[in-house]
């Protein structure tokens, strides 16, 4: 599939963008030009930020929203009435289904899944699969909040048992702020909750995948949300930390964030650190499609995917066996249908490259050790998977993410127990031993406990992720009324 002809305008102009770019997609040769999407339309920003392609073609042009206008922006959320509840799960509801098959701001589905293929380097039957995933999200949505929600609480003062008294959900504020992480394109199919509840949203987009964000703000506005319910603020930092501070409640995963994770009114969503554990009473061999699975499943990009197996007795026929399934994973640009693994800039990929043999310095390579770029001969590099053997459960390298099949194989004994688990986003155990079973769901640090033969990446509409993000967003509140 070739590119879709896309092309900026003549020349920046500041000020709201004209009726025809609703969507902010300029059409023609050259870079998808992206533009701000405030509270009252498309805003053709002076200040534009390129993003190119894997290559380093420049591929979007990203408007970026300057301070006041962020300012402004956000205002204008606080003073916006939320449309009914029902008017708000329906807009939603017809918003996925509008994401993933209408044409919208100039780009058709497959276009808009091709262009973040070759510019975020993820596998292009990932994108598309995210794309059904938000479809049907945000066509359950609301009965995933249904499951959010306290059983002993209603959703509304009106409700007919508050007059004898009732715990009434209801927000913590008015206006999100969700700063964006460019990873994967599943990361958006959250946030819409807080849209259902109420709140306000503004949203940051990664710079490193922004077309997914603005997708969806764009269909959620063509559903029915007004233009001061949803908006898009692609900023520098300085006007971003101002869009976090003017809203009542933030989360994301960006370095804006992190220097307010001390806030509780933000909520900082950190590296998954997902792992497998393989009990002596269960039979890996049975087991090994799906630790491979959690393992590689979506490019290996998720923060669902397993980075650390520990194994109860000798680990080096489990890392042996993992290096040989995944080393026969071809080496393809990401818009070839059979591509499976991530790409980079070739000059990203050495620098992850150094890294990750930096980390694993004493380990043993079972696969990776000589190197994880596989270079496409255009500018671009896959990122070949990795297997490292550590002698020790504690090993600091356990706890390292990278965005690629990369796994720390690591022994694990009884007196262990789970502090080398901790700090988990998804644990696959393999075991029988209920008494294990027990410390595992009752560690606070593991979010998501997977028992038995599950890939540490499913998940179910109604599932938590890291909890549901309604427990952030929502607080119980008793109301008693004539």
């Amino acid at each position: 599939m070739t590119r879709p002809p896309l092309t900026p305008p003549t020349a920046p102009v500041a000020g709201p963008a004209p009726a025809a770019h609703d969507s902010a997609a300029t059409a023609g040769p050259g870079p998808l030009v992206l533009d701000v999407l405030g509270p009252t339309g498309a805003y053709r920003a002076r200040n534009r930020q390129v993003v190119p392609d894997l290559t380093g073609v420049p591929a979007v042009e990203l408007g970026l929203a300057p301070r006041l206008f962020v300012s402004r922006a956000m205002s204008a959320l606080r003073t916006a009435t939320p449309l009914p509840l029902d008017d708000r799960v329906a807009a939603i509801a017809r918003a996925g289904e509008l994401f993933a098959t209408a044409e919208l701001g100039g780009l058709t589905p497959a276009a808009y899944e091709h262009t973040v293929s070759r510019v975020a380097g993820i596998p292009l039957t990932v994108v598309r699969t995210a794309t059904r995933t938000l479809a049907r999200r945000t066509a359950d949505l609301y009965r995933g909040l249904r499951f959010a929600r306290p059983a002993g609480a209603v959703g509304d003062w009106r409700d007919p048992l508050t007059r004898t008294g009732r715990a009434v959900w209801a927000r913590r504020g008015e206006v999100l702020a969700v700063h964006a992480a460019g990873n994967h394109p599943g990361t958006h199919s959250l946030w819409p909750e807080a849209l259902a509840l109420g709140y306000r949203v503004a949203v940051r987009p990664s710079r490193r995948e922004p077309l997914t964000p603005h997708r969806l703000v764009t269909a959620l506005r063509a559903a029915g949300f007004p233009d001061d319910h949803v908006v898009l603020l692609p900023a520098e930092h300085e006007a971003a930390g101002a869009m976090l501070r003017d809203a009542d409640l933030a989360y994301g995963s960006d370095e804006v964030i992190r220097e307010f994770a001390d806030d509780r009114s933000v909520l900082p969503l950190t590296p998954g650190r997902s792992k497998v554990l393989l009990t002596a009473d269960s039979d890996w061999r049975r087991h090994l499609d799906t630790v491979v699975d959690s393992i590689a499943h979506h490019g290996g990009t998720g923060c669902v995917n397993a980075t650390a197996v520990f194994v109860e007795g000798d680990p080096a026929p489990v890392a042996r066996a993992l290096a040989e399934r995944l080393a026969t994973l071809p080496s393809l640009p990401p818009q070839d249908e059979k591509a499976v693994l991530p790409v980079q800039s070739a000059a990203s990929a050495r620098m992850l490259e150094k890294y990750v043999l930096g980390r694993a310095e004493g380990a043993r390579p079972w696969l990776g050790g000589d190197g994880i770029v596989a270079e496409l001969g255009d500018g671009s590099a896959v990122l070949r998977p990795a297997v490292f053997q550590l002698d020790r459960p504690d090993h600091p390298a356990a706890g390292t993410e990278v965005p690629f099949p990369c796994v720390w194989v690591c022994p694990w004994n009884r007196e262990a127990w789970t502090a080398p688990l901790r700090d988990t986003l998804v644990l696959g155990a393999y075991t029988a031993d209920e008494r294990l079973i027990d410390a595992l769901l009752h560690e606070p640090s593991i979010s998501n406990l997977h028992i038995g033969d599950h890939p540490t990446h499913w998940t179910d509409t109604g599932m938590p992720h890291d909890g549901y993000l309604a427990d952030f967003l929502m607080r119980s509140k008793t109301v008693l009324r004539g």
